[in-house]
């Protein structure tokens, strides 16, 4: 009689959890694709994004978490971040999005001064002496000539996203903490180490 198979066992130990990831955007499109392609990246990771809508404000994607967060009731782990452009938001339109950070410890806050655009030319250069949001555009485009708010896997290279990350916090690490995000800035990686760290 042949022997019968061994049945299949589950090594003992602790089931490792994916940690989540609720992401609130300003934008329908070139976020919620960043993110989808990074959360490819993170096998720990589990990445929702709450796309914004056309002409969406900070204050509407600060709605939008709050809504979907009473309404889900997301189990731990989680974050909830949200992701904005400073773009023409006044720093006290802003404030609102700053006080939400502070509730909880698992809530973020990340800005791009003047918008997303900016923490993706990171992928490609140092980013110095971009004066205004068109220009943030223009270079951009220098990278990615067929950029037109759709992104690729050319973007979310691993050697790539350690580029952006390194230069954002050299960028970053000469802002006093307790003023305004300066014209460009981006705290996007501190989101992007939180995911790629879970």
């Amino acid at each position: 009689m042949p022997p019968r198979p061994h049945k299949y066992r589950r090594p003992s130990g602790e089931k490792r959890y994916r940690k989540l990831f609720i992401l609130g955007t300003e934008g329908s499109k070139t976020e919620p694709q960043y993110f989808r392609l990074l959360g490819g990246l993170a096998s720990d990771s589990h990445v929702v994004c709450l796309k914004g809508g056309h002409a969406s404000s900070p204050p509407q994607v600060l709605q939008h978490m709050e809504a979907y967060i009473r309404e889900e009731k997301p189990q731990s782990p989680y974050e909830a971040w949200l992701i904005v452009d400073k773009d023409q938001w006044s720093n006290a339109q802003l404030a609102s999005l700053n006080a939400w950070e502070q509730r909880e410890e698992n809530y973020g806050l990340a800005i791009s001064n003047p918008k997303f655009e900016y923490w993706l030319l990171l992928h490609f250069e140092d980013g110095n002496n971009v004066g205004s949001a068109q220009e943030c555009s223009r270079r951009l485009m220098r990278h990615l000539p067929d950029y037109d708010k759709n992104i690729d896997s050319r973007v979310t290279t691993p050697s790539r996203i350690n580029d952006a990350i390194r230069r954002a916090k050299a960028r970053h690490d000469s802002v006093p903490e307790e003023e305004p995000l300066p014209f460009g800035n981006t705290t996007i990686y501190k989101l992007i180490e939180r995911i790629l760290g879970a």
